[in-house]
C-alpha cells in the first residue's frame, strides 16, 4: 500500500505531466516516461540522443565517451502487493518477447509514483518478462533489483 507521501508525490507528478489522465494511452504514457528519462539523464550530465522513428528496439542512445549504449525505457505505476510490476519484454511480442544483446544494452525502468529509476543490464532480468520493484521497501528478500536503483554509473 502506498504511503500518503507517495500518493502526494504521484498527484504532483500527474498534475505536472498529465501522466495518468484517463484519456492517456499506453503509448502516450511511454512517451511521457521517455521525456522524463531524457530530462533525468541530461541533468546527470549524460549525452543522450533519440533515434528517428520507432523502428528500433531501443529508445535512446547514451554516449558515455567510452562507448554508445542502446537504452530501452519502460515505466510503471502498476502496484502488485507492496511492489510495482515492470514489463521488461517487447510490448507487442511477435515471436521472441525478450530483448536480446543485439537489440539493447540496458533497460531503464521508471516507477512513476515513487519517482524511482532502475538501470538494468540485460543479464540481470533475462529471461523474465516482468520484474517486481520495491522502491518503498517490501517483503524480506524482495529487493532483487534494488542494487540497480539509480545506478546511472552503469551508463558511464
Amino acid at each position: 500500500m502506498a504511503t500518503d507521501s507517495t500518493n502526494s508525490q504521484q498527484q504532483g507528478f500527474d498534475r505536472r505531466y498529465g501522466y495518468s489522465c484517463a484519456t492517456r494511452t499506453a503509448k502516450l504514457r511511454g512517451e511521457i516516461a521517455e521525456m522524463a528519462f531524457l530530462l533525468k539523464a541530461s541533468r546527470l550530465g549524460l549525452c543522450v540522443s533519440k533515434p528517428y522513428g520507432d523502428s528500433y528496439a531501443y529508445d535512446f542512445v547514451v554516449d558515455s565517451g567510452a562507448r554508445l549504449w542502446r537504452v530501452q525505457v519502460k515505466s510503471t505505476q502498476r502496484t502488485r502487493g507492496r511492489g510495482y510490476s515492470l514489463t521488461v519484454s517487447h510490448f507487442e511480442s511477435r515471436g521472441n518477447p525478450h530483448y536480446t544483446p543485439e537489440e539493447i544494452d540496458m533497460l531503464v525502468g521508471y516507477v512513476v509514483p515513487a519517482d524511482a529509476w532502475y538501470v538494468l543490464p540485460l543479464e540481470v532480468f533475462l529471461p523474465r518478462r516482468q520484474v517486481r520493484l520495491f522502491p518503498n521497501g517490501g517483503r524480506r528478500g524482495a529487493g532483487l533489483f534494488e542494487d540497480y536503483r539509480e545506478a546511472w554509473h552503469l551508463l558511464t
